[in-house]
């Protein structure tokens, strides 16, 4: 299936492959990489950064299978899950970053094409996350992500 705003394609095989259960070489109890991904998180890092850490520096490639839940659900027990989903955060700090370019390049016409295909993927993701990681009533806004950003 084509990409939604330039005419690529997608990657072939761009998936980790099924796994059903822990690997045998894993000595990590579920109680200890819950112990990780809280002392990963207290660092400011968000979800995906703590995967790679894991995965990196203590050998864990998937914390899921291990305990069961995935990083966020672990995140929101321990009550330090993120306001904001990091993809929107990342694309919201992207949509800033361009209206300030655009600001001091008026005449930047591809820029603006393309600020334009990126709300609209912000737009799709806030519909996507409102009512179960947004509040129901929450709209995108670009003053009001600067301020999130911010």
């Amino acid at each position: 299936m084509a990409r939604l705003h330039s005419r690529k394609r997608g990657k072939s095989r761009s998936h980790k492959p099924a796994q059903s259960g822990v690997d045998k070489w894993n000595d990590y109890t579920p109680e200890e990489v819950e112990l990780f991904v809280e002392k990963i998180a207290r660092t400011g890092k968000p979800e995906a950064q703590i995967g790679q850490v894991l995965r990196d520096q203590y050998g864990i490639p998937n914390a899921k299978l291990v305990t069961g839940k995935s990083i966020f659900q672990m995140l929101t027990e321990k009550s330090l899950a993120p306001k904001y989903p990091s993809d929107l955060m990342a694309l919201m700090r992207k949509a800033v970053n361009m209206h300030q370019h655009i600001r001091s390049n008026k005449g930047d016409k591809l820029n603006r094409t393309k600020l334009s295909h990126l709300e609209s993927k912000i737009k799709r993701l806030v519909k996507f996350y409102r009512g179960n990681k947004l509040p129901a009533g929450w709209k995108y806004a670009p003053e009001t992500a600067a301020l999130i950003v911010k």
